[in-house]
């Protein structure tokens, strides 16, 4: 294959429509705008979002942002920080937040992710896991409840 062999897909170039070129054409005299009215017209047309008139679509409804209430907002606890626990205890929501800068502010649960490595084997109860502190976990020889 050489460069002057080189040519677009087939269907991937259209011939552009070629207007106002007479009657035979079928795109003559009016060019496919009809008769008058304000898309005939040089220049016509509607901006867009316009809705004849109808308070358009964006214009509805409010511009402050959206909160979700439902949406539930846990603490977040690592893997690497459950290493300064001992051997073999439960550890809990209660204990994660007795253990200062462990799941401040706990509104809605603690969820525990998958930063780091863990050393021991625990018992951990939490609100929620990732997939990796749930491996890390049992791989250490650990077990996991999670808390509905």
């Amino acid at each position: 294959m050489k460069l002057h062999d080189l040519k677009p897909a087939e269907g991937a170039k259209k011939n552009r429509k070629r207007v106002g070129r007479g009657i035979g054409s079928n795109k003559g005299k009016t060019s496919g705008r009809g008769h008058k009215g304000q898309n005939a017209r040089s220049g016509g047309g509607v901006r867009p979002g316009f809705e004849g008139g109808q308070t358009p679509y964006f214009r509805r409804f409010p511009k402050r942002g959206f909160t979700n209430k439902f949406k539930k907002e846990y603490a977040e606890v690592n893997v690497k920080s459950l290493n300064k626990f001992e051997e073999g205890i439960e550890v809990t929501p209660e204990l994660l937040e007795e253990k200062n800068g462990l799941a401040k502010q706990v509104k809605d649960g603690i969820k525990v992710l998958g930063d780091g490595e863990l050393d021991v084997a625990l018992t951990v109860k939490a609100h929620g896991f990732t997939k990796s502190a749930v491996e890390k976990i049992e791989n250490a020889g650990g077990k996991i409840e999670v808390i509905e």
